[in-house]
């Protein structure tokens, strides 16, 4: 299964994109566990002030492309001016299995929410994001492949956010939340909430 986390941006910060990969088991054994590695197979920054309407027909491209069309979900950032986007991803027809999406805030727990009638809609700590990133490296349970384009900027972003204590500053952040956007679904799903009934 592949979880897509995308991380909005406009004129200063920019829009960014993560597919993290969860391999699933082949067949049905009720008593093994889900993988617990997360993967970073792919990372994108768009250039500043790359309209909208262009980052919807990029997430509509890969999404239907065929390694990505129904094992996927997409969890976008719908902080600010993020549900326009939303609103216009969700009408995009997606191959994607789902999306969610999740206001970003300074609070202290994540929480439901059923404003904006956009679907699935979830407020997270910032804190929540990047703290999960920091426990996934230091379990070993979150691997960069370091052939990406972006796999450099990724880790100077960690480094970054290491050394300032889950903050960022005035550094730019967008691949890192597009990481923990991704992880934050991946890891959601794997303890088993968000995922309909199988029967």
């Amino acid at each position: 299964m592949f979880y897509l986390g995308l991380d909005l941006g406009k004129l200063r910060d920019f829009t960014a994109l993560a597919i993290v990969e969860r391999e699933e088991q082949v067949g049905w054994n009720p008593a093994a566990m889900p993988s617990k590695t997360l993967k970073v197979r792919y990372l994108e920054r768009s250039p500043l002030g790359t309209p909208y309407t262009r980052v919807v027909q990029r997430m509509a491209e890969l999404t239907r492309h065929r390694s990505l069309n129904g094992p996927s979900h997409l969890t976008v950032d719908a902080t600010g001016v993020g549900i326009p986007v939303v609103e216009s991803l969700r009408d995009a027809k997606l191959g994607c299995r789902g999306m969610t999406a999740i206001t970003i805030t300074g609070g202290d727990r994540a929480h439901q929410s059923s404003e904006f009638g956009i679907g699935e809609h979830w407020h997270v700590p910032r804190k929540d994001l990047l703290s999960g990133i920091q426990m996934l490296l230091e379990r070993g349970e979150l691997k960069i492949a370091k052939e990406m384009k972006e796999s450099g900027t990724l880790v100077r972003e960690l480094v970054s956010m290491r050394s300032n204590g889950a903050s960022l500053g005035n550094q730019h952040d967008d691949l890192v939340l597009a990481v923990g956007l991704a992880c934050w679904q991946a890891t959601r799903a794997s303890a088993g909430f968000g995922d309909r009934p199988l029967i």
